[in-house]
């Protein structure tokens, strides 16, 4: 909590590094995941519940006696710890972590947390709300930003009454799910009873440290979400791959997406390069792609110039594009509170960009898939609406898919989609997976008809 707070740190990649560090069993493993993942995720809720018991605001409390206090908080009032071993156990780490001073305070502040259930917290911090979804934001843990985000986003469907359920997705652990990588491995034949309901390729993990899997330490089988399998598999599996296509990852870090999209490439006979511009997440793209051989480009560089410095082209690109993350809250607790709402106009014009770049470097006859892990407009339909209406869109005539229709042809069980105009946004309540928007894009080669369903840009 302290490498999340003070180094901007990613729970989900320093935690299982520091559970098998410490040789941590099953049981420990699972009480350390909650602790650290409960805690972040309700963070809101528990600083406004300290906020009320202690009579201090936030930034009048020591840095790390709060994160010891939140710690304390999501025992007393979420998880099924004896009061007095979440007090005492408390106390005694704010000792350890040298914050003696401050052990009086934070056994007054646990004990007053004690004297009510979280309901009783909430229902309290709620007697002087009437904003419908400040109210909601005080209920789930949840900013009030990201809940009106929400809302606006259920409501391009006609679906805003599903607001409570999808806030409720967000604060559930999601089970670990794997992709299979094709021509490297297949779902196991015990395992078939727990494949994924829409991805032909992915199943659940059966157990809760998946790296214990020989096929995963090789690389051969990958932890990836079912959104995030769905959104390569649209671009990839939208029609049949044509030997000699050269595909193109534009935003490939940190390389789960791009070792999918590379073994379809392979298994067609086409070939993939992988861009990303932060060096060390190219790394990280390298050592992704390792397993599936040495005939993968990774390069780094700006997506933004890639129009003007590959000249050639490419017939599939993949515009994975940096976002908020707002549609993968359940995975990554700390998100919700590490964005903030005026992040989102710099991080729309930068997908406008990329976006723009993108249909530059598109070949006639290929095929786009703008691929967001945030469901908000702002950097959905919005940023579509805006680069399709521009000038790039009209030079190459580039099209809308009806990406709907292409992926009833990839899931195995069917989708229950919203209508976006063509685009595709999975929900975590309603698909089980991240909340991932996926719209393809085509651009006509001339004197040929779509087989795709193309809509008017």
């Amino acid at each position: 909590m302290r490498a999340v707070a003070r180094d901007d740190a990613y729970a989900n990649l320093l935690l299982p590094v520091a559970i098998r560090r410490a040789r941590l069993g099953p049981a420990d493993s699972g009480l350390a995941t909650e602790l650290a993942y409960g805690t972040l995720r309700r963070r809101g809720l528990y600083d406004a519940i300290i906020v009320e018991a202690s009579g201090r605001a936030v930034d009048r409390i020591d840095a790390d006696a709060l994160d010891v206090l939140r710690l304390g908080a999501h025992q007393l009032l979420a998880m099924r710890i004896p009061a007095h071993a979440a007090v005492g156990e408390t106390v005694e780490l704010s000792r350890t972590i040298g914050a003696h001073r401050a052990t009086g305070f934070i056994n007054a502040v646990l004990r007053r947390i004690a004297q009510r259930s979280e309901q009783e917290w909430i229902d309290t911090l709620l007697t002087a709300e009437t904003d419908p979804d400040a109210r909601l934001a005080i209920a789930t843990a949840h900013p009030v930003w990201v809940v009106s985000a929400l809302r606006s986003a259920l409501e391009r469907e006609g679906r805003g009454d599903e607001l409570p359920d999808l806030l409720a997705a967000d604060n559930v652990s999601p089970r670990v799910t794997l992709v299979a990588l094709p021509g490297l491995a297949g779902i196991p034949p015990e395992l078939e009873g727990s494949r994924t309901h829409h991805s032909p390729l992915g199943y659940l993990s059966p157990s809760g440290d998946p790296a214990a899997d020989p096929e995963v330490a090789a690389g051969r089988v990958r932890v990836q979400d079912e959104g995030s399998q769905l959104a390569a598999l649209a671009l990839s599996r939208a029609r049949p791959v044509v030997a000699g296509e050269r595909w193109l990852d534009l935003c490939a870090g940190p390389g789960g997406k791009a070792a999918l999209l590379a073994a379809e490439a392979i298994a067609g006979g086409a070939t993939l390069v992988a861009n990303e511009v932060v060096p060390a997440r190219a790394d990280l793209v390298r050592k992704a792609l390792a397993p599936l051989g040495d005939g993968i480009e990774v390069r780094t560089g700006d997506g933004r110039t890639i129009d003007s410095t590959d000249p050639d082209g490419f017939d599939r690109i993949l515009l994975d594009a940096p976002c908020t993350g707002l549609g993968a809250l359940r995975r990554r607790p700390e998100a919700r509170w590490r964005k903030t709402e005026t992040d989102v106009p710099s991080l729309a014009a930068l997908q406008a960009e990329l976006l723009d770049a993108a249909i530059g470097a598109l070949r006639p006859g290929g095929l786009l898939a703008y691929v967001t892990c945030s469901p908000h407009p702002d950097e959905t339909t919005a940023v579509v609406d805006r680069v399709l209406a521009g000038d790039a869109a009209a030079a190459t005539g580039v099209r809308r898919v009806d990406t709907g229709r292409v992926l009833a042809g990839v899931v195995r069980e069917p989708l229950d989609l919203g209508d976006l105009d063509g685009a595709v946004q999975l929900w975590p309540h309603r698909h089980g997976g991240d909340a991932m928007f996926i719209q393809l894009i085509e651009r006509p080669a001339p004197g040929t008809a779509s087989a795709l369903g193309t809509l008017p840009a």
